[in-house]
């Protein structure tokens, strides 16, 4: 069965074709970890995971990269201000050394590793670093030297946009009609505002170059990376939508220029959440992380829950009683696949028709109504019903066939806490039918709830 897919740079939904049959290499844009990533950053990566369940579910050989930026990412994506792992080094009182930035990365590159296991992302093949592909970076930008694209200034190693004709094509931007000031700060040395750094300059800190001692471009270190894991070209490449009119236009410019030959055949932009409908950003201190839902008892696989809902390249404003009743529909769907018996074969009729949605650019919020369609079909046995529903679950990951145990430890889960807090609610309100029943839920899921004088407490059962 084919497999469709919406390509940012042709503007159509396509019908995928491999470079080598049966197989897909995808390279995504992965974080800069100078901070913990917020639950926005973290929706690119559920789309990713999604995009290689739908090709493995389709019998493909996944090679899979998500980068991690360590160095050279400036506070402005298109190459304005300070280096965003320096500016957190003088955040955190740490000295300006390449040991301490190391120190800090690690940090926040397994708190983001955290966050992609609980979010039951699977495991990249690749999570290379920026720092330790300096050597790659050097490499890539003497070709695009030697290709005649390139000029110097003070402050580091450009590349000449009006050199490369098709500039902008996969943003739909006219070279033209860029003004300085439009996407970056003004520099008097640019000969374009569009021009961007292969190499900056830094006497203090950075690594050695055939330049100058600095460090390299953003735009470059994932051109560096993607090559050397993927080739050129290779299969999809993929980011959320701020990436288009400036990182990943400018990784092909850079790519094209060094090889004379396309990046990757595909490009896929997943669309921005926003909160109180506006960006997410850290800069504005308008986001949330992971760790923040969980504070609230909301479960990752409900903010995962949730985000199936909706397709990826559409935006979506977060809202807390949307994700709760994302997570009580997922509760739902676990407890009635709980209660199913083993043993039954998937429906082939279901099947078909759910590889026919995620197949058409990853209609998620159409196979997450089939799901629920399914369950009220009374044409289909239950124990049928379960084989299938797991089938499905080989995609949405929402770790069906664990339930109803969901820990294994002491840690009361957000998906039992929230059942809690609602039947104190009911408590409260003398709604005694419904506590009872999200008691026989909590008890169900393997838990149990003590009322105590001064409120209640959860405990394995």
């Amino acid at each position: 069965m084919d497999i469709k897919i919406w390509n940012t740079l042709t503007r159509r939904k396509e019908v995928f074709e491999p470079i080598h049959p049966g197989q897909v290499g995808m390279y995504h844009c992965g974080p800069t970890v100078y901070d913990d990533a917020h639950i926005g950053n973290l929706r690119a990566y559920v789309f990713a995971d999604i995009l290689r369940r739908v090709f493995e579910y389709n019998k493909y050989a996944v090679h899979q990269v998500i980068n991690i930026t360590d160095v050279g990412h400036l506070i402005s994506d298109a190459d304005d201000g300070e280096d965003k792992m320096t500016k957190t080094l003088k955040r955190l009182g740490k000295p300006l050394t390449l040991a301490a930035m190391a120190e800090v990365a690690d940090i926040y590159f397994e708190r983001f590793v955290t966050d992609l296991e609980r979010l039951n992302i699977e495991k990249p093949q690749e999570l290379p670093k920026a720092s330790r592909h300096i050597d790659d970076d050097i490499a890539l930008i003497k070709l695009i030297e030697e290709n005649g694209f390139t000029y110097q200034t003070s402050r580091g190693i450009c590349f000449d946009v009006s050199k490369f004709p098709a500039y902008g094509k996969l943003a739909n931007l006219k070279l033209d009609e860029l003004k300085a000031g439009a996407r970056v700060a003004l520099d008097p040395e640019k000969k374009s505002p569009a021009d961007f750094w292969l190499w900056k300059f830094d006497p203090k800190l950075g690594w050695d170059s055939p330049w100058g001692k600095g460090f390299p471009g953003w735009h470059i270190e994932c051109s560096a990376m993607s090559v050397k894991y993927l080739g050129q070209p290779f299969d999809i490449h993929t980011g959320g939508i701020d990436h288009i009119p400036v990182h990943h236009t400018n990784e092909i410019a850079q790519s094209e220029a060094a090889c004379g030959r396309p990046l990757a055949d595909y490009w896929m932009h997943s669309a921005f959440i926003t909160l109180n409908h506006d960006k997410m950003s850290k800069s504005s201190g308008n986001f949330l992380t992971l760790q923040q839902l969980i504070d609230q008892a909301v479960s990752p696989l409900a903010y995962r829950y949730w985000l199936l809902t909706a397709h990826y390249r559409s935006p979506i404003d977060f809202n807390l009683e949307a994700i709760k009743a994302a997570q009580n529909a997922l509760i739902r769907l676990m407890t009635i696949v709980s209660t199913y018996p083993d043993g039954g074969e998937a429906d082939s009729s279901y099947l078909t028709r759910f590889q026919t949605l995620i197949n058409d650019d990853l209609d998620m919020p159409q196979a997450v109504a089939l799901a629920w369609a399914l369950i009220k079909d009374s044409g289909v046995s239950e124990a049928a019903k379960k084989a299938t529903l797991l089938d499905f679950d080989r995609v949405f990951g929402l770790k069906l066939s664990t339930v109803p145990k969901i820990s294994e430890t002491t840690v009361i889960p957000p998906e039992i806490q929230a059942l809690a807090e609602a039947r104190e609610e009911a408590r409260q309100a003398k709604d005694w039918a419904k506590a009872d029943a999200l008691r026989a839920e909590i008890e169900s899921r393997g838990f149990e709830i003590l009322d105590q004088v001064d409120g209640y407490k959860v405990v394995e059962k």
